[in-house]
């Protein structure tokens, strides 16, 4: 294989997750050239991956076949003369690219009934305690189906442009010299993956009381942003800057922070891939599958029975997993982390 084409995840979280295969790809094969296709809100994180060499970003939307679009984007694709693709989400639509541009080898999992479309097919890992973590997932498309993975896989990294980092803080009247805690408390698959914004607030009040010169902002898109004005409601010293950054100066901003307190989100991925000081708070989701991946963070997870129930919204309606995960405790973890940091 030459040049390979990479249909990326329609998630950020899940496009770091999979940049270990892009890694394994480089290293097995030596001369290849990987590009991407990926939802304008996933292609920034994929610009920072040095694996990559091309991007086309689309304006695809979730859950919607579009076909016109993908035929046009298909006769582009045709004209590079791909030798393979990698199908990495399981939809049936997201394999209908690389077969609309004759791409010869199109491999990736069975997913929707993607005889045809996908004509190297790994079987689909059964949904269980016992399956793989997402990383080991995607890396596994690097080899034959059922080969045997390496029991250690690289782990995602991005690195950033140090001198932005002054500008960007600047931009948003930040300082490099008080310590800079970024919330995360956004979460795009649904509420039952969200901290509940009042223990955001206390837990910023309690950061203020211990740490008086601490900056804290909350961090996400638009979406987030009623999220982050209701933290700031009851923590005024807290800035929202829920949409008003660009994903790369989120990225940026968590890349100079003290430390990171985030749902299982995007984000929170974007602060393991750069190493920071994190604490990951999961609900209704299991970090046994998707873990931060970075010895720098601290799993919260109650794991209560109902839990990991990966519903968009509690199906019993307390948010229990979450609403016990109380912001003293997290803030005595924080406390240990800024105070080691210093």
């Amino acid at each position: 294989m030459q040049r390979v084409l990479i249909i990326a995840p329609n998630w950020i979280g899940d496009a770091l997750m999979a940049q270990p295969l892009f890694i394994l790809l480089k290293k097995l094969h030596p001369h290849i050239i990987l590009d991407a296709v990926a939802p304008n809100w996933v292609a920034p994180i994929l610009q920072q991956m040095p694996e990559i060499d091309h991007i086309y970003p689309t304006q695809l939307a979730h859950r919607k076949v579009q076909l016109w679009q993908r035929w046009q984007l298909a006769q582009t694709l045709r004209t590079v003369q791909y030798d393979a693709a990698y199908v990495l989400p399981n939809s049936a639509k997201s394999a209908l690219l690389p077969w609309l541009a004759h791409i010869p080898l199109r491999i990736g999992y069975h997913g929707e009934h993607r005889y045809g479309l996908v004509n190297v097919r790994h079987p689909n890992p059964r949904k269980n305690a016992q399956r793989p973590t997402m990383v080991r997932h995607y890396a596994a498309l690097a080899y034959a189906p059922r080969a045997q993975l390496p029991d250690e896989l690289p782990l995602p990294r991005i690195t950033l442009d140090p001198h932005k980092a002054a500008l960007v803080a600047q931009r948003f009247m930040l300082t490099a010299q008080a310590p800079l805690i970024a919330f995360c408390p956004g979460a795009e698959y649904g509420s039952a993956k969200r901290w509940p914004v009042e223990h955001f607030a206390t837990l910023a009040q309690l950061i203020t009381y211990a740490f008086p010169y601490a900056q804290i902002v909350t961090l996400g898109s638009a979406q987030d942003a009623p999220l982050g004005a209701l933290i700031t409601a009851h923590a005024p010293h807290v800035r929202n800057l829920c949409g008003q950054t660009t994903l790369n100066d989120a990225c940026t901003l968590i890349a100079s922070a003290s430390a990171v307190v985030s749902n299982d989100s995007g984000l929170m991925h974007i602060a393991a891939a750069l190493r920071r000081p994190l604490l990951a708070l999961y609900g209704s989701s299991d970090p046994r599958h998707t873990p931060p991946l970075t010895d720098t963070a601290r799993v919260q997870w109650l794991h209560l029975e109902c839990s990991p129930c990966f519903a968009r919204e509690c199906p019993l309606g307390h948010l229990n997993c979450l609403r016990q995960l109380k912001p003293e405790h997290i803030f005595e973890q924080l406390r240990e982390m800024l105070l080691i940091k210093s």
